[in-house]
């Protein structure tokens, strides 16, 4: 099976819903026909072939990027914009999108980038609560009642024939704690880099914006030499 294949697999056969604290909810995007689309157009042009990647896993779906087109740090309008995928969705920007595909293009562009490169997280599904983002890890009770479907799901994701088994986290606190303790228990890394989140670099950091994509690349350069 071709990567692609395998990810739309693995996507297409995600459960609607998972036992959740009440309040919290996921944010299931894989039963619309426009996002199924989009998904087989994107994977099929950049992941149609074998090469073995390298994950970078951040938290899970936002509700305004991959929450709506099913693909990581990418909302409707650069879908559009950059990867020449026409699209029904809202063309509002999402943050981190913003800033991942300035990071991409300063790699040497998409193609180039998605080659060596995967985006995933460790929760699958996005989370709503109060109809805002939530996190896999804002709260313990959030956090066990996921983990039995957190490790079958990154299991299954590291088991790949094109997962490489050195990582980059995305997010520089709960998340690669959480991605250390997984790996302690489960040893399927060799090795975990880490970058900031995006988010947090546009809303924190954002006239610092260049240091942090050096520092990206810098770390790209790291895990594939």
């Amino acid at each position: 099976m071709t990567f692609s294949e395998q990810i739309l697999d693995f996507y297409f056969s995600m459960p609607r819903s998972l036992p959740l604290p009440n309040g919290v909810e996921t944010i299931y995007p894989f039963d619309n026909e426009e996002t199924q689309r989009v998904m087989q157009t994107f994977f099929n042009k950049y992941y149609n072939d074998t090469k073995p990647r390298t994950y970078l896993i951040g938290i899970n779906p936002g509700r305004l990027g991959s929450g709506i087109t099913g693909i990581g740090f990418a909302d409707g309008y650069h879908l559009e914009e950059y990867c020449d995928i026409a699209n029904s969705f809202d063309k509002r920007v999402e943050i981190s999108a913003a800033f991942m595909f300035e990071v991409m293009e300063a790699y040497g562009g998409l193609e180039t980038f998605y080659k060596d490169f995967f985006f995933t997280t460790v929760m699958p599904l996005g989370l709503l609560k109060n109809n805002k983002n939530y996190n896999y890890y804002d709260d313990l009770e959030t956090q066990s009642a996921l983990e039995p479907f957190i490790e079958e799901t990154l299991l299954q994701q590291m088991s790949f024939p094109q997962a490489k088994p050195n990582i980059i986290c995305v997010g520089q606190g709960k998340n690669f704690k959480y991605l250390k303790a997984f790996n302690d228990k489960h040893k399927c890394f060799e090795s975990i880099e880490v970058v900031p989140h995006p988010r947090w670099v546009m809303q924190y950091r954002r006239k610092e914006k260049q240091k942090y994509i050096d520092a990206y690349l810098e770390i790209f350069k790291r895990v594939l030499d």
